[in-house]
């Protein structure tokens, strides 16, 4: 796991002064890549890579980057190919490997098969290959969005790197964009290839770009299809994704260094711990962060539980307000642009935690996306099997779960009353759609705080409708698979930029065996009433390996993600911190924000309300980047 920087010239004139600005943009992600660094530039001095590397596969200096090939195709890559060492057996009678390392089998495969090596590779990358004969730039990222690519152009120079922060240097001026800032106040996340920083780009997961002769191009090569096959058996499916999993973990622990996992004491992590108990590089060391001055905040006893069954060990991070206070800009800054929710603090405070002892470490990210296991799935679910049973007709194919097959796990919304009493207060039994917009969209808690009529959320309405209702991903009309689609396709992407940024801060590579190609792909095959069976979260992962959780973890009623008891201290311990950052917002007049109502609001924020914590993101992402842009533009000088 590394990071990557580069430049390239689009009209191939030299480029002023571009060991010096690879050498900053190197500087601005060191803490990706402790264990080296690197540079090449070409003799026409029009295109220029940097690297700083991680070293977790062939320690030695044979995996430096930039690599150049004997062909003098150059790569500078970031991520892990999983089957690198099936690839290179294939490739070895074509060619004359010198390294044990995935990076040169990249150059080996895209030789061979240029833009179409990319569906050989399963793991998780992003990288920029030059290719030296046909003089032209080919860069691409993962499947899922796992490992980041930004972009921009300047004065006819194209950037790229793995966080924004090494390509802020050189924009004119740093600007909010407008439509992003309207899908942060209405998902707190970002649902295209824009980001928050006006100009600067990401490139989409499953997609590839190109440059040749100074032309960018860019096209899908993977999306997820829900191509439901409704002769499955709960039999099948259930074996399969045993198999599948379990091959995931296998290939998810090659490693040359010793592996870890995180343990939140869920579903997800627990299962990936667990069936990597007896995987050759794997510890059996699990971390885990608490908060235990608040009740409901700590789960460590579950995450024991697990570690118990396998004899392993569980290191636990007692987490407090004055965490909070010292380490909050660190993990702003760290973000790039603030992303999701309060989840990036407990996050980061145990990655700082492993990477004490540990490189690698094993997460169950993507686990809720794939399976379905957002309580909101209920809540929506609830709504339509009442209008179905009222109206008579769930039963025509579309209804996955009936009002009878669906009370007995109304438990789990116990918590979710409040969310539940807003929801059905407006357009009750309306689209389906629309209704899953309103289930997540949190712009309605802010009529108050900002200025709506100055910002587009008709876009906003329109980009959702568009990923939600699909036709080139799901050809049966299920609302669960529109739901779990929708979030994977925008919400997870946001959930790995924390996973990537706040691991990688610590310079430790975070691994997630569910986000494997061959697991995704069949997972999008499964029946929503096999998956999602009498509306049960995850009813198909829990029933395919309940032999081997513990009875507490099977059983559970209550994960609610992780959770952070941050409204209880914003009221207390975190008081002043809190009114000094927004008065802040408000002295500063940050645009489209009314700050003395977001003042004025800050007592009426309930247990799992998510408003507060956006607008202290916010405010603090203004002041490292906006508030601060002279000191970004004077480090190129």
């Amino acid at each position: 796991m590394c990071g990557i920087i580069g430049q390239i010239s689009l009209d191939r004139g030299e480029i002023p002064y571009l060991e010096k600005k690879l050498l900053l943009q190197s500087k601005l992600i060191e803490h990706r890549g402790p264990d080296g660094e690197g540079t090449w530039i070409n003799k026409s001095n029009n295109i220029g890579f940097g690297h700083r590397r991680l070293a977790v596969v062939d320690l030695s200096n044979n995996g430096s980057q930039p690599m150049q090939s004997i062909n003098k195709n150059v790569i500078t890559y970031n991520g892990e190919i999983y089957n690198y060492l099936k690839l290179k057996k294939d490739l070895e009678n074509n060619w004359d490997f010198i390294s044990n390392t995935d990076t040169e089998v990249i150059l080996a495969l895209y030789s061979k098969y240029k833009e179409k090596s990319l569906d050989y590779l399963k793991g998780m990358f992003s990288f920029s290959l030059w290719d030296d004969k046909q003089k032209k730039l080919f860069c691409a990222r993962d499947r899922f969005g796992i490992k980041p690519f930004y972009y921009m152009i300047s004065k006819n120079i194209f950037y790229f790197a793995s966080e924004v922060k090494a390509l802020l240097p050189f924009l004119e001026r740093i600007n909010t964009n407008k439509d992003c800032l309207s899908e942060y106040f209405t998902f707190q996340f970002l649902i295209g290839e824009n980001t928050l920083f006006e100009n600067i780009k990401q490139l989409m997961p499953g997609h590839y770009l190109t440059i040749e002769d100074g032309h960018i191009e860019i096209k899908k090569y993977w999306d997820i299809n829900y191509k439901i096959d409704f002769n499955f058996k709960k039999n099948h499916v259930q074996e399969q994704i045993k198999y599948l999993l379990k091959k995931s973990i296998t290939n998810h622990c090659v490693s040359d260094v010793d592996i870890a996992s995180y343990l939140s004491g869920g579903i997800d992590s627990s299962l990936i711990y667990t069936l990597s108990a007896n995987e050759k590089n794997f510890s059996k060391d699990a971390f885990h962060g608490r908060f235990t001055n608040y009740d409901g905040f700590d789960e460590s006893s579950y995450a024991k539980d697990v570690t118990n069954k396998s004899e392993g060990k569980l290191f636990k991070k007692d987490i407090i307000a004055q965490d909070f206070i010292d380490q909050i800009n660190k993990i702003i800054y760290h973000l790039d642009y603030p992303c999701a929710g309060v989840g990036s603090f407990p996050q980061y405070m145990i990655s700082r935690e492993a990477s004490k002892s540990y490189k690698v470490m094993l997460g169950g990210q993507g686990g809720d996306e794939i399976f379905g296991g957002y309580a909101r799935y209920l809540i929506a679910y609830l709504e339509q099997s009442l209008k179905a049973a009222i109206d008579g007709n769930y039963k025509n194919g579309n209804y996955v779960v009936t009002i009878e097959s669906i009370i007995p796990n109304l438990g789990i919304l116990r918590e979710y009353k409040p969310l539940l009493k807003k929801f059905w207060s407006k357009d009750l039994f309306g689209d389906m759609d629309i209704r899953y917009l309103n289930l997540i969209n949190r712009s309605y808690e802010l009529k108050d705080e900002i200025e709506f009529d100055e910002l587009n959320f008709d876009n906003v309405e329109k980009k959702f409708l568009e990923i939600f209702n699909s036709q080139e991903n799901i050809f049966k009309e299920s609302y669960f698979d529109k739901m779990t689609h929708f979030d994977f396709k925008c919400l997870l992407p946001a959930l790995l930029q924390v996973e990537d940024r706040m691991s990688m801060a610590h310079g430790l590579e975070s691994r997630l065996p569910f986000l494997d190609e061959d697991l995704v792909e069949f997972s999008a095959k499964i029946p929503a009433d096999i998956k999602f069976e009498g509306g049960n979260l995850k009813k198909i992962l829990k029933d395919s390996f309940k032999d081997i959780f513990p009875k507490s973890i099977l059983n559970r009623r209550d994960k609610m993600g992780f959770p952070v008891p941050l409204n209880y201290w914003i009221k207390n311990e975190l008081k002043e911190f809190t009114y000094d950052t927004l008065q802040n917002m408000k002295l500063k007049n940050r645009p489209y924000i009314r700050g003395s109502n977001v003042l004025s609001n800050i007592e009426s924020e309930n247990k799992f309300s998510r408003k507060i914590w956006g607008f202290i993101s916010l405010e603090l992402w203004y002041q490292e980047f906006h508030d601060k842009h002279k000191s970004w533009k004077d480090l190129i000088n």
